[in-house]
């Protein structure tokens, strides 16, 4: 086995992890504040100093060897709790504290960060950092020290607290609630049907559980993420089904009309998550009582505008 004569520098593991990550030395180099030139060249000095090929390098991707993976497998988590450490010392000396939380997004849009402002006043020693992509596969990443994961089974080998389970609602924009009144469940064949990418079949089990045929509509229109449902409903494209706890601010201001009472109970459920390692620090367990404070309970949504009869 080939000795190193010294550890490759920090930096260049540091980068490395980003482009493995991100497949690209362009994107990288974005997120870093780099050229793509010296993302390049970091790399090439790191497989000379480690004697493999980490990538390999084709014309608009990039993919990683063996080596590559096993490296990025064994650093990334290192580098993580290198940053964590750090960052608790400073935090320590200063009495500054740093909260990293992973939301869904339209999670975070509607419910978390509009009500960020109480939890702030009271903890003004917490920085939160907030990331709103959805991990893939449903787990709570080392990325985080607190997670909002919503999963059809509470997640294992981490603290869990349940939150509330999501239903779908069935709502239009104001413009079409005369239609929806005249028209009851037909309304459904005449305005476009706005579907959730990932929740496909959520129309056809709605209709099931109101007593109603599976929807054919004049048209659909298909949206890869749940704030782009919401946004076409509120601008009148179609008819649209929509988390009823999430969208309690469209329905209180009038933007979005719930057309029918019968809601879409899902299998899945918002589970709040933390290391159980972590729960004793005390930046997690306040924002772990706040957001089940917050959360926990789902608050009763104003009745519907508009009600149909569906029978």
């Amino acid at each position: 086995m080939m000795r190193l004569s010294r550890p490759p520098p920090t930096r260049n593991l540091r980068v490395f992890c980003v482009a493995a990550r991100l497949r690209s030395f362009k994107l990288a180099a974005d997120e870093l504040y780099l050229t793509p030139s010296a993302v390049s060249h970091q790399m090439k000095e790191l497989e000379g100093a480690l004697g493999v090929e980490l990538f390999v390098r084709k014309s608009r991707a990039l993919e990683l060897t063996a080596a590559g993976s096993t490296l990025l497998e064994e650093i990334a988590p290192l580098l993580t709790a290198l940053d964590r450490s750090v960052a608790q010392i400073a935090r320590r000396s200063g009495g500054r504290r740093t909260l990293r939380v992973l939301l869904p997004p339209f999670f975070a849009s509607e419910l978390f960060i509009p009500r960020l402002t109480g939890f702030c006043a009271e903890h003004s020693e917490i920085d939160i950092q907030i990331d709103t992509r959805d991990p893939r596969p449903c787990t709570h990443p080392q990325s985080a020290d607190v997670s909002i994961l919503l999963a059809d089974a509470e997640p294992q080998g981490v603290q869990a607290a349940r939150l509330f389970m999501l239903s779908l609602t069935a709502v239009c924009a104001p413009q079409h609630a005369a239609a929806v009144a005249r028209l009851g469940g037909a309304v459904l064949r005449e305005l476009p049907l706005i579907v959730h990418k990932p929740r496909p079949y959520a129309w056809a089990s709605w209709s099931e559980q109101i007593g109603l045929e599976a929807p054919e509509p004049r048209n659909a229109i298909e949206l890869d993420t749940m704030y782009a449902v919401v946004r076409a409903a509120e601008r009148g494209v179609g008819v649209a089904l929509v988390p009823s706890r999430l969208c309690e601010g469209w329905f209180r201001s009038g933007a979005l009309i719930r057309i029918f009472a019968t809601e879409l109970q899902t299998a899945d459920t918002y589970f709040l998550v933390s290391r159980r390692k972590d729960c004793g620090r005390p930046e997690v367990q306040a924002l772990t009582r706040w957001a089940l404070a917050q959360f926990r309970e789902a608050a009763e949504c104003p009745r519907p505008v508009v009600e149909a009869a569906c029978g």
